[in-house]
């Protein structure tokens, strides 16, 4: 990853390094700063965590085990690569920073992205965060889950909404939810809970139902490139965060 992005004109990569249970994380960062001058606020973060973990697999040991992570989460990483290559060729466009941020530490449950947002001074410079995780497997439909944390982030849900709407991308069904706490696991999560609004985008959240029929090889070794069932709907997904992104960005 690091080479993909050092290879990119217009990037700044850094890496925050943090430590839970003994355990090194690392989230790196690619910053893209307009061609003038840069604010100190009104930032733009989107995020997918790039760690992987197959502990549902018979016999699974932390050790040896592979964890391919293909749908959990490569779909994520994947997007914020390409966001990379378009937003670094179009940084004229933009009024303000755009940040990509590919954490660590989501499967330990988003201690990567928590550290981050422990450590950022106040007030904060972001005033959205966007998260992407899960988003290719559904053999039944192009449906999303779209996880909104707090009464500051019903903005931002409402623009991901009327984004989907007006570019026609075609995501549907798009489905809020509300999450009213840190128990909605994802790295939207500490964003979303320390007054950031925060938006988390995934093919589903909860219960299987007729639009989704789960996806077995969630959190096993079998979640493969093979199994990335619905490359459409991860297309739809990146056009849709990525819409929303630039929109933020040109503000």
């Amino acid at each position: 990853m690091y080479e993909q992005l050092g290879a990119i004109p217009g990037l700044e990569i850094q890496s925050h390094f943090g430590v839970y249970q003994g355990i090194r994380l690392e989230n790196i960062l690619a910053i893209v700063d307009p061609t003038g001058p840069v604010p100190a606020n009104g930032w733009t973060l989107v995020s997918a965590h790039y760690d992987s973990i197959s502990n549902r697999t018979p016999g699974w040991d932390a050790r040896t085990t592979p964890a391919p992570g293909a749908d959990d989460n490569a779909t994520g990483t994947a997007a914020l690569l390409e966001y990379a290559r378009i937003l670094g060729a179009n940084r004229a466009e933009l009024r303000s920073r755009v940040v990509l941020a590919f954490f660590d530490g989501e499967e330990l449950f988003y201690k990567g992205s928590a550290d981050f947002v422990s450590k950022l001074q106040r007030p904060f410079a972001y005033k959205a965060a966007i998260n992407l995780d899960m988003v290719g497997f559904n053999p039944l439909a192009d449906r999303l889950d779209l996880l909104w944390y707090l009464p500051h982030s019903a903005g931002l849900r409402d623009r991901v909404i009327n984004a989907n709407q007006r570019f026609a991308i075609g995501v549907s069904p798009l489905n809020a939810q509300y999450a009213a706490d840190g128990n909605t696991i994802m790295d939207a999560a500490p964003f979303g809970l320390a007054g950031i609004p925060s938006i988390a985008l995934c093919q589903r959240y909860g219960e299987n139902d007729a639009t989704f029929p789960g996806n077995y090889t969630f959190h096993t070794s079998g979640d493969t490139e093979a199994n990335v069932t619905n490359k459409r709907l991860w297309l739809k997904a990146a056009r849709l965060t990525l819409a929303v992104a630039l929109e933020l960005a040109r503000e």
